[in-house]
C-alpha cells in the first residue's frame, strides 16, 4: 500500500498535467479507489491520541477519479442516470440490504448487515455493520458511520473531498442521529451519543453542557451523552440573537442500550424528540 500511495500522491502533485488518456494512470487511481469500496482502506479514522486522522492520499485518488472517468447512461429498471462514477452492486453477497430507492456509489463501502431504505451513500463514505440508513437520510463524501448506528428519516452528514487534508464527518458506533438533524463540516458524534431530532451540528456550532452552562466543545458531541437543538443568547450592534448550540441534556452510563421509549421521555422533558 505504500508504493501504491507514493504512486498517488505522485500524479497528485503533477495533476495539472494528468494524462487522461494513459491506462497505467487510470490503472493506479482505480486500485486505490477499490481499495475504499472492499473497505481495506478508509479515508479516516480516529487516532490514538483521540484526534481524527486524515489518509489524504485517498481523497486525492477520488479527486483524480473525476477527470478520469467519463460520463455514461446507465439504466437500472425503469430509470435512467447520466454520470462519471457508477454504482455499487452485489449488495446481497456483502449481506448488505439495500431498499428500492436506495443507492451508493462506488468508492464507497458498507459493512455487512448495513440496512439502506431509500436513501444515499457517496463515494470515499464507510458505513459501519448493522447501521441503518433511514429514508432520505443521505450520508456524504468521505463520511465515516460507525457501527450499530441509526440515522434516521432525512439525516443530513455532510461530505467533504476539498481540501484533502479537511476531516470529514465521523459518527461513532452505537449511535442515535434523529429526524432532520444536519451533521457537517468535519463535525464529530462520539461512541453512544444521542443527538436529537433537526439538532444542526457544524465543526463550529457550540456544544454546551446544561447542567454547567459551560462550553465544551465546538462541532463535538461527547460519548455517551444526550444533546438537543438549542440557542444561546448573543447581543450584537443590531440587537440581542439566539444563535444555534447544541446543549447536552444527559451523561448516559457507559454502554447503556438506546432505548427508544426512555429516549423520548428524556428528550420530552426538555421539548425535543427524536
Amino acid at each position: 500500500m505504500t508504493d501504491l500511495r507514493t504512486r498517488i500522491e505522485a500524479l497528485w502533485a503533477d495533476r495539472a498535467n494528468l494524462d487522461t488518456a494513459d491506462p497505467d494512470v487510470r490503472a493506479t487511481v482505480l486500485e486505490a479507489v477499490d481499495l475504499l469500496d472492499r473497505g481495506e482502506a478508509r479515508v479516516a479514522e480516529i487516532g490514538r491520541d483521540g484526534g481524527v486522522v486524515v489518509h489524504e492520499w485517498l481523497k486525492q485518488a477520488i479527486l483524480l477519479l473525476f477527470p478520469l472517468a467519463r460520463m455514461e447512461t446507465m439504466e437500472v429498471g425503469p430509470f435512467e442516470y447520466a454520470d462519471k462514477i457508477p454504482l455499487k452492486h452485489n449488495y446481497q453477497a456483502q449481506g448488505v440490504r439495500v431498499v428500492p430507492g436506495a443507492s451508493a456509489r462506488y468508492g464507497s463501502h458498507l459493512e455487512p448487515g448495513v440496512i439502506m431504505m431509500p436513501s444515499y451513500v457517496n463515494i470515499g463514505a464507510r458505513v459501519g455493520a448493522g447501521t441503518m440508513v433511514d429514508t432520505w437520510a443521505t450520508v456524504g463524501s468521505c463520511a465515516q458511520i460507525g457501527r450499530n448506528v441509526h440515522l434516521s428519516g432525512g439525516v443530513g452528514i455532510g461530505g467533504v473531498l476539498e481540501p484533502p487534508q479537511a476531516a470529514p464527518v465521523i459518527v461513532g458506533d452505537e449511535c442515535f442521529i434523529g429526524s432532520r438533524c444536519i451533521v457537517a463540516e468535519g463535525a464529530r458524534v462520539d461512541e453512544g451519543a444521542v443527538l436529537g431530532a433537526g439538532a444542526v451540528l457544524t465543526g463550529s456550532v457550540p456544544v454546551i453542557e446544561s447542567w454547567s452552562g459551560e462550553e465544551v466543545a465546538r462541532g463535538h458531541v461527547p460519548a455517551w451523552t444526550v444533546a438537543v437543538a438549542a440557542t444561546r443568547q448573543r447581543t450584537y450592534p443590531g440587537g440581542t440573537f439566539g444563535m444555534p448550540c447544541v446543549l447536552l441534556i444527559k451523561q448516559l452510563t457507559e454502554g447503556e442500550r438506546h432505548d427508544k421509549a426512555q429516549l423520548n421521555d428524556i428528550l420530552r422533558e426538555h421539548g425535543a424528540t427524536l
